[in-house]
């Protein structure tokens, strides 16, 4: 009973923090320390909870090592011009005809490059929106293209956060996992890309250029050059070298760039990266292109450390042992799967973050494909294929909300045209449902 109202009263914290717009760390940790009473409460000593905590907490730290990188080469791609030079081509080669299925490609090829959805929404989502507006086109529609296309790399770019988390969470190589989400999504972004074909013949852009690409061409110096970070982490991660070292290198790249096209100095470079980037003169594009730097990813660092550490204290404390027994008697990977669906729906509503939801969903579902002795690497892709397309489904997860937010849309009006988001999960449980039907055995 402890734990029914433990749920209640963090689901209510979390629900009252979003509509308050109070920082959604805040009710996390709120429940945190509820568990935490309640697991002292079922006869855990103090220091054990801490512990528990504290071992949960640890295996963010990868992960919050990516994020720091994450926000230094977003800056640093923003000081060289890089982002600039992205959305500058991309709309300067776009067919107005084709407005909307060219807004979900841009945005994939945006987003796993850097690895981010939030940041694909920041940057080239937002300009692609202003473009919508201009147009003619209905901003929902171009919003859950944008969205639906975002998290392309949110789910399998080598330097997504949530990808290395989910490595690291099921102990499995991050490039064998890509090679796995990649095989996985062939089908459903076929029939994203089809469905957007269809909308975009049927609304097209009636405005060719939003005057961006003259700001921005007044603002940067924009060259093929500009490029080449963006192009450094595509050809690194090819060869499969490790993401931080491509990061560090590409971020270097960058401030060579900065600083000889763009006259950026070393000081305001190490402002950037540390503080975030922002246009030091007068321009429309101030408001598009900002943000980044290290100082920008502290508050996904706390909210991942205190989800890892929340999880920590369920699975230890054994809160999470009677929903095990919801799924004792699954036995094929069609109901795996589908279970696994349906935990990270409820871990995504309860939790509000893209991070607790893969955290608790692998937390309630390790177990049972250890038992079942199914690969760790089918749990990992399993998790990739619900928990991180699922979350930014839910209205009042982060995960959709600060996009729907960025590109100033409803929350939940996006969601039927984010095709990629829930034809991930749905195509691959019919595949299984119907292709692979075969039940697990139990050596």
């Amino acid at each position: 009973m402890d734990i029914i109202i433990g749920a209640i009263i963090s689901f209510i914290a979390l629900i009252f923090s979003i509509y308050k717009g109070i920082f959604i760390g805040f009710p996390i940790l709120i429940s945190l320390l509820i568990f935490s009473i309640i697991a002292i409460r079922k006869g855990h000593a103090l220091n054990k909870v801490i512990r528990m905590a504290y071992d949960g907490g640890k295996g963010s730290f990868i992960v919050i090592k990516i994020l720091i990188l994450i926000g230094i080469i977003t800056a640093s791609w923003m000081a060289s011009g890089t982002v600039s030079g992205m959305v500058y081509y991309g709309i300067k080669f776009m067919n107005p005809k084709f407005f909307i299925v060219y807004s979900f490609i841009i945005s994939t090829v945006v987003s796993y490059i850097l690895g981010t959805a939030f940041g694909a929404v920041g940057t080239i989502g937002v300009s692609l929106m202003v473009m919508a507006r201009a147009g003619g086109i209905n901003p929902n529609i171009a919003a859950g293209a944008i969205i639906g296309g975002s998290y392309f790399g949110d789910r399998c770019s080598p330097m997504s956060s949530s990808a290395h988390l989910i490595a690291n969470l099921t102990d499995t190589n991050l490039y064998e996992n890509l090679k796995n989400m990649f095989k996985t999504s062939i089908i459903p972004y076929g029939i994203s890309l089809l469905l957007y074909i269809f909308i975009s013949l049927k609304y097209p852009l009636n405005f060719k250029d939003s005057g961006i690409t003259s700001e921005i061409l007044r603002v940067f110096n924009i060259n093929i050059l500009v490029l080449l970070p963006a192009f450094l982490i595509l050809i690194l991660s090819g060869l499969k070298v490790n993401v931080k070292i491509s990061m560090l290198l590409s971020t270097f790249a960058a401030f060579l760039i900065a600083y000889f096209c763009q006259g950026v100095g070393f000081k305001a470079f190490l402002r950037y990266i540390v503080l975030g980037y922002n246009i030091d003169v007068e321009s429309s594009l101030g408001p598009i292109i900002k943000g980044g730097g290290i100082l920008s990813m502290s508050k996904a660092i706390f909210i991942i450390f205190v989800s890892c550490s929340l999880a920590g204290v369920l699975e230890n404390a054994g809160m999470l042992d009677n929903v095990h027994k919801l799924f004792e008697k699954v036995d094929s990977r069609y109901g795996l799967l589908l279970s696994t669906a349906l935990i990270s729906v409820f871990a995504a509503a309860f939790g509000g973050n893209q991070s607790i939801a893969i955290v608790l969903t692998n937390q309630v579902m390790k177990g049972i494909y250890d038992k079942l002795n199914v690969d760790k690497y089918q749990l990992a892709i399993d998790i990739e294929n619900t928990a991180v397309v699922i979350s930014p489904l839910i209205p009042w997860n982060i995960s959709g909300l600060i996009p729907a937010t960025t590109l100033n849309v409803g929350n939940a009006v996006y969601l039927p045209y984010a095709f990629y988001l829930y034809l991930i999960p749905l195509v691959n449980i019919l595949y299984l449902r119907f292709f692979n039907r075969n039940k697990i055995v139990v050596h």
